[in-house]
């Protein structure tokens, strides 16, 4: 018998039997992560196919669940789809040649990721325990860093620094690659982390994240290492992007488009003649995956409901001289946003 969850997802995809091998969608349907694996959802039952790596722990987590796991890889996995003519399958995470082989098999497919999306886009109680405990771990590694960060350091040692901590925290990875940026480097949004050394008086950009149980955090904070008294302009636009990320997190409320959210704060900085230097989306989903929907953009129509959790981080970028940007990872909770963030400084820090 399927959960509530699974029955959901399968009588909204409309197929015979669902049929799933991305990692991050296994995890969601059965809890289990493993690198590889298969996961069939039919009727009235969600079955697991994982190898001899994973069989026993897969058997030990599951085992008072109502999910079955199966020992085997693809050839075990593909005789369990022969009774079932319509498979659905998440087009965005499977192959072409994949889509092909299941059609050589006699498979009709369809698309059961907007079912999926569907499911994902609000988070269970569970899910956003786990997503808070990955902000909250986060920002203890950051308050670590901050007192250990020394001059002569390089992008790459911060980074790294900063990665151990949230290791140390309970971390099962990062959620992403971690983006360290000194100086001018920060005017590149999506920078890669390099070997400049730190000086008095840089600007610091860091924008980071780790896992807790397969679910995500991301969080960017932007600072001073020292008062050079030469950044003055950084301070004024420091403030100006704080604002229009405690604009957005005050005025943004269950029913808005994500449109009408990312307008709060490009409206505001466009006020302030900072509408071309706010060269990316306001925010983004955070779940399993650190991009997923729902998207706060100029284009999105998405609806942004109770349960949902996603991004509001506001940034400005001068080529050549600085970028600042502010960012929390927030929730949909009675019907406003409420931040999982709590324990760090938003404002423009000078630290040494």
């Amino acid at each position: 018998m399927l959960s509530e969850k699974l029955r959901k997802i399968y009588d909204m995809a409309g197929a015979e039997a669902l049929f799933l091998e991305s990692d991050f969608l296994r995890r969601y349907l059965t809890g289990f992560y493993s690198t590889d694996g298969y996961v069939l959802v039919t009727e009235d039952a969600c079955t697991l196919v994982v190898d001899p790596r994973y069989s026993e722990a897969a058997k030990k987590k599951l085992k008072n669940s109502r999910i079955s796991v199966v020992e085997g890889g693809y050839q075990e996995a593909m005789s369990l789809l022969k009774p079932y003519h319509t498979l659905g399958i998440p087009y965005p995470f499977t192959s072409v040649a994949a889509l092909r082989k299941y059609e050589e098999e006699g498979h009709f497919t369809v698309d059961c990721m907007p079912a999926l999306k569907t499911s994902m886009l609000i988070k269970e109680g569970w899910e956003l325990e786990r997503i808070q405990k990955a902000c909250e771990i986060a920002e203890s590694a950051f308050n670590e860093l901050l007192g250990d960060i020394s001059e002569g350091m390089t992008e790459s040692d911060v980074a790294a620094l900063l990665e151990y901590y949230m290791r140390a925290y309970g971390a099962s990875g990062t959620s992403f690659e971690t983006i360290c940026a000194f100086g001018s480097n920060a005017s590149m949004p999506h920078y890669e982390t390099g070997t400049r050394e730190l000086k008095f008086g840089d600007p610091v950009l860091i924008d980071f994240g780790c896992k807790y149980e397969g679910y995500c955090s991301d969080i960017t904070r932007t600072f001073l290492f020292g008062d050079d008294k030469r950044h003055e302009e950084f301070k004024k636009l420091h403030a100006v992007v704080l604002l229009a990320h405690e604009m957005a997190k005050e005025r943004i409320l269950a029913g808005m488009t994500g449109k009408e959210a990312d307008a709060i704060a490009r409206n505001y900085l466009k006020s302030k003649g900072l509408g071309e230097e706010f060269t990316h989306s306001l925010g983004h989903g955070v779940g399993l995956r650190i991009h997923e929907a729902p998207y706060l953009s100029p284009r999105s129509e998405e609806i942004l409901e109770e349960g949902m959790v996603f991004s509001i981080e506001p940034g400005v970028y001068i080529p050549g001289e600085m970028g600042i940007r502010i960012e929390d990872t927030v929730q949909m909770k009675g019907g406003r946003v409420q931040s999982f963030m709590g324990t760090t400084s938003r404002k423009a820090l000078i630290i040494l």
